[in-house]
């Protein structure tokens, strides 16, 4: 087959991870294997940059600084929350065919797939060759088609130690804790929280996602009972979490709640949930120690807590994206196919396939009203990568003297 020459350009969409620059460099130092790609773009601020033609050359990149921003946390090249109309990626389309790039490559998630299948669309009905790879990323683990989402893993681990961490805090000094974790729609990453289990007796005791509906009378039971139970209570909850009319709980917990640009209710970056779910164990429940907090960005690019899995997998989505659109000359999206226990198989497919639309995750990860199975656990657990250790002291009680 012939070879298409012609400049690159690569993009990033939505919220940042961990493991998001090791995507953008295996792409980059995969694409000087082939002479064909002439020049390698980056477009600052992910479609944003790239219709104000604001590109930097990454072919002039060395191969060392390349390397050193794999390992860095956060978008290299920043990114973007635009979502492209018609008009937008017609834009997107025009940049494109001035300076003569033929390969087109998104980093994102669904909404970044829905611009890749409009703009290839677009230079399709103009006789334009422009192959258009979308390179999954997403901490929510909530693309279609691929069995996981390079990002997901880091977060999750992050969400798996922070809850471990939270969990001997709160066996140190008793009481109830309530972490609420990102997930609008899908509550894989608070179900990571699964993993700050050892003992029997460890929190998290319950853990509430968007996939199953929330009440707030079985709520205030199920902490009354874990808090009788263990002397304290560890919960980990989705912020999108809803009630059987499919209204957020924050509108029902509080009076007053933000709403971003086009009027839907802030979920991230606001305390409402935490605050309305932790006063609600006060009142009802009159235990006094009672603390909340919102993991937020944090869970998003934490320095220092990255799985070597999701490492390992950004970068290779990344490479394949500039294999595909290379050496076939198709369009798609690189989709993970998990095989054996445990490997990976990476496969391409259509963009209208992946685009728009998210998966939720399936009732057999879900156990009733409050919990995970051990089927999530052993689907979760290899993407977190190795674990820290932690251990309880392990000596005899000294029989009492003077107390009865």
């Amino acid at each position: 087959m012939e070879k298409l020459t012609g400049r690159a350009v690569i993009a990033m969409g939505g919220g940042p991870t961990a493991v998001i620059n090791q995507s953008l460099v295996g792409a980059v130092l995969q694409a000087r294997q082939y002479p064909h790609i002439t020049q390698f773009y980056g477009a600052f601020r992910g479609v944003e940059g790239l219709v104000r033609e604001e590109f930097v050359n990454l072919s002039e990149a060395t191969r060392h600084n390349l390397e050193m921003v794999a390992s860095t946390p956060g978008a290299g090249i920043r990114s973007t929350r635009d979502k492209p109309d018609e008009e937008y990626c017609g834009r997107i389309f025009e940049v494109c065919k001035a300076h003569g790039i033929h390969y087109f490559f998104y980093i994102g998630g669904n909404d970044s797939a829905e611009t890749c299948r409009i703009v290839n669309q677009q230079a399709r009905a103009a006789g334009y060759e422009l192959r258009v790879m979308h390179i999954p990323k997403t901490i929510d683990n909530d693309l279609r088609v691929t069995d996981h989402c390079p990002g997901y893993g880091s977060a999750a681990k992050f969400v798996a130690q922070a809850f471990s961490g939270v969990n001997l805090d709160n066996r140190s000094l008793p009481g109830v804790y309530i972490g609420v974790v990102m997930g609008r729609h899908a509550g894989f990453l608070t179900a990571a929280s699964v993993f700050a289990r050892k003992y029997p007796d460890d929190g998290p005791h319950l853990i509430y996602v968007p996939e199953r509906p929330f009440n707030q009378e079985e709520y205030v039971a199920a902490v009354e009972q874990a808090y009788s139970k263990f002397g304290r209570c560890v919960v980990a909850v989705s912020e999108g979490i809803q009630d059987r009319s499919g209204r957020p709980v924050v509108a029902g917990l509080r009076e007053q709640v933000e709403r971003d640009a086009h009027g839907n209710i802030q979920l991230s970056g606001t305390t409402s949930l935490g605050d309305g779910l932790m006063d609600l164990v006060k009142q009802r429940l009159k235990i006094k120690r009672v603390r909340s907090d919102t993991f937020g960005y944090l869970q998003r690019s934490f320095l220092g807590c990255v799985s070597d899995v999701d490492a390992n997998e950004a970068r290779e989505v990344g490479e394949r994206a500039v294999q595909i659109a290379a050496w076939h000359r198709i369009d798609g999206s690189i989709t993970i196919e998990r095989i054996g226990d445990y490997s990976v198989r990476y496969n391409v497919s259509r963009l209208e396939d992946v685009a728009k639309e998210t998966k939720a995750m399936p009732d057999s990860f879900i156990e009733g009203a409050h919990d995970v199975t051990v089927e999530f656990k052993n689907y979760a657990r290899p993407l977190l990568g190795v674990m820290p250790i932690y251990e309880r002291i392990n000596a005899p009680i000294v029989e009492k003297i003077i107390a009865e």
